[in-house]
């Protein structure tokens, strides 16, 4: 009996000990990133740096002007996430409660290979596919725009939403579905007013995901986006958050170094101000 209370203190400690790393490890970025932005954005000053609107960091007189990257980065996560929320919501449930056996499993691994993609590789296929394709169909100078960032990033995404939905909807219990056919329910009715609002908490987490891995990503946006520093515009080349430190960081020194790390800076609060929000409103939800 000692014996085996000995080994349950021995595990609940080494996972308390794995859990005080993670939280550690978010500790120690934190820390990095404030200590190594801030300089930037007190020489700067605060409202230079989050509204100018013009980025020359190498010019003779360099500006540090953030505002395009910031709404860039904004619309191009909301562009992302209304194409991408409704079909790999509406795709998980057809996966997890209409699709025949054979047909679900395959796409299962369709969809799990989807997320094993490297994203250097959804910027080449954008780019030797879906620029040429945005240049043509809308008869444009350039493809690499805003619009092809957020497809791709709307597919970039669709894993998450699909496999982490398609988990919380096959957890719903079968008596929940089976109360609302014996009250006379349809499929359709059952699986929209029952099965999906009991899965609420977890379709509100794949959509976390997903804003997360596209407010993220960085080579996938810069290959197909341009890559300029331009106010956003749905068919001109633009650049992101994540694009704007990628893309200057190896050959930066001194104060347009010190700024991209204040760029990154506000990226990572960005994600947390996010993050938070929309788990406070997943709260509420609850509670009401």
């Amino acid at each position: 009996m000692n014996t085996q209370r000995t080994f349950e203190y021995l595990i609940h400690g080494f996972f308390l000990l794995l859990g005080l790393v993670a939280v550690g490890c978010v500790l120690l970025i934190t820390a990095y990133l404030v200590f190594s932005g801030l300089p930037a954005i007190r020489e700067i000053g605060l409202a230079d740096f989050l509204f100018g609107d013009t980025w020359a960091s190498t010019a003779s007189e360099p500006r540090f002007g953030i505002l395009p990257f910031i709404l860039t980065s904004i619309w191009g996560t909301a562009g992302a996430i209304a194409l991408g929320v409704p079909v790999g919501f509406f795709t998980a449930v057809w996966l997890a409660k209409m699709a025949p056996v054979r047909v679900c499993r395959f796409m299962e691994s369709a969809v799990s290979l989807l997320a094993g993609i490297p994203s250097v590789v959804y910027g080449l296929v954008g780019m030797l596919v879906l620029v040429p394709g945005i240049r043509s169909v809308f008869n444009v100078p350039d493809g690499a725009s805003l619009l092809a960032a957020i497809l791709v990033l709307a597919v970039m995404i669709l894993p998450s939403i699909i496999k982490v939905s398609m988990t919380a909807l096959q957890a719903v219990p079968q008596e929940y579905e089976d109360a609302s056919f014996a009250l006379g329910a349809t499929s359709v009715e059952t699986y929209f007013r029952v099965s999906v609002p009991a899965a609420r908490s977890g379709i509100a987490a794949s959509v976390v995901l997903g804003v997360g891995r596209a407010i993220g990503e960085a080579m996938a946006v810069m290959m197909v986006s341009g890559n300029v520093a331009n106010m956003p515009s749905l068919f001109e080349s633009v650049r992101f958050l994540t694009s704007a430190v990628a893309s200057e960081m190896s050959y930066s020194s001194g104060l347009q170094r010190e700024a991209l790390f204040s760029i990154a800076l506000v990226l990572f609060f960005f994600i947390l101000l996010i993050t938070a929000s929309l788990n406070f409103f997943l709260k509420r939800g609850r509670e009401a």
